[in-house]
């Protein structure tokens, strides 16, 4: 009798959790099919007009066609390569200077004016000292991709670094603990939750950079494709490649809020929250 009602509270909470998460898929499909509905009847009805906004079943059509060309995906490879490797030169950078100048209170001061009038430069502001440098090539992308996204990260670890509970830092100090072992076993668990955030929002950064950096410096890739078709008068292919751009920032943030759940399972800021 007790192994049959253990049986069922489990039972008992699937059941309401499959409800939520089918009626949340339920209700995207909804709005998605709202939102391409009103988009094919504003160019239908003549309340834009339809040389510069195709209609939805145009433009899935360029999209399809798109699709199908392996140009394109060489594109798509090429955006998320620079994409990566700039993600990955701003991840290092900025973990580990927000670490070592979080550490440091000298530092920490002596840095602070120089960060609060860095920070605020555009990122594209930065282009034409980018392409003066290395010229129309990925260099020059991955400029101004780590130079925005080095922010996202460094400025979250230096917060993260800095909420070390004074009581647990001079609880580790009696103890004995080794500067090595308090960095490992209190300074990174409360720094992870800050770095993992700082590491999503740097990664939809770099792709937004990424794109920008191939509109106009002209590197292969999606956003140059978006800029000839532009200048070749093919709306419907600029919108289908606008979609495409909208599909990789989406899929990007999903694989790293699932990576940020998984990497954080145990702390209370992601217990009970729904990637979806």
């Amino acid at each position: 009798m007790a192994t049959a009602t253990l049986d069922a509270a489990p039972a008992r909470t699937r059941s309401p959790r499959r409800l939520r998460t089918l009626r949340k898929v339920g209700l995207g499909l909804a709005g998605i099919a709202g939102f391409l509905l009103t988009w094919q009847l504003l160019p239908t009805l003549g309340i834009v007009d339809p040389r510069f906004f195709p209609t939805a079943t145009e433009t899935l059509a360029a999209l399809g066609q798109q699709m199908r060309d392996l140009e394109f995906w060489r594109n798509v490879g090429r955006t998320l390569t620079a994409w990566g490797i700039g993600l990955v030169i701003a991840t290092v950078l900025g973990t580990v200077l927000g670490t070592v100048i979080g550490l440091v209170p000298f530092l920490r001061r002596a840095t602070h004016t120089t960060v609060e009038f860095l920070r605020p430069i555009p990122s594209v502001a930065l282009i034409p000292l980018a392409v003066l440098m290395y010229g129309y090539q990925l260099q020059a992308a991955l400029v101004i991709i780590v130079f925005a996204s080095f922010w996202q990260v460094f400025i979250q670890v230096l917060y993260g670094v800095a909420d070390v509970d004074a009581v647990a830092r001079d609880t580790a100090r009696s103890f004995g603990l080794s500067r090595g072992s308090r960095i490992v076993n209190l300074v990174f668990p409360t720094a992870l939750p800050y770095l993992m955030t700082g590491l999503r929002l740097a990664a939809t950064v770099a792709l937004i950079l990424a794109i920008t950096a191939e509109m106009f410096i002209g590197n292969p890739g999606l956003g140059r494709e978006i800029v000839f078709a532009q200048s070749a008068g093919n709306y419907p292919t600029v919108y289908a490649l606008v979609i495409v751009t909208g599909i990789l920032g989406l899929l990007i943030n999903l694989v790293f809020r699932a990576v940020e759940r998984r990497a954080l399972s145990w702390h209370q800021s992601v217990r009970g929250e729904e990637v979806l």
